[in-house]
């Protein structure tokens, strides 16, 4: 599921035994429900320059609210993911940047943010994967816990 984007309505259709109107239909349907929420492209990151990658932890002092840091965050190109976290954190980041002098403008930054108390970065040496494609088949399997 999610694997090629580009594929015509025919050709999944009769992986799945559906005609191309029935296929078309069901996409429509999941688009208007919402669970299909866009169609979109994987750019491979480090040939376009974003070879480094960190995750940036971030802890609110309280100031203000954190709902009133993520539009900040979420303003900056180099936030490619932003999660509200519980724990000793509040948000966790992922960032990418061409190198790590960059990571380091990108967290002076995200330190100038009103309400930012600190951060503590992990950088990535290695992406085993990521941008999977989801699969559900795993919830159907009645073997799993």
């Amino acid at each position: 599921m999610g694997t090629d984007g580009r594929r015509s309505y025919a050709d999944v259709g009769a992986e799945v035994g559906l005609s191309t109107a029935a296929v078309h239909e069901r996409v429509k349907k999941m688009l208007d429900k919402g669970v299909i929420r866009r169609f979109s492209i994987s750019v491979d990151h480090e040939r376009v320059g974003l070879n480094f990658t960190a995750f940036v932890a971030i802890r609110n002092d309280g100031g203000i609210h954190c709902r009133d840091v993520a539009p900040r965050l979420r303003a900056m190109p180099q936030v490619e993911e932003l999660h509200s976290v519980a724990g000793e954190y509040d948000f966790l980041a992922k960032i990418r940047t061409t190198h790590a002098r960059a990571l380091e403008d990108v967290i002076y930054e995200i330190k100038a943010i009103a309400g930012v108390a600190r951060t503590t970065s992990t950088v990535v040496l290695n992406t085993e994967f990521e941008d999977r494609p989801l699969d559900l088949n795993w919830m159907n399997d009645k073997s799993t816990p």
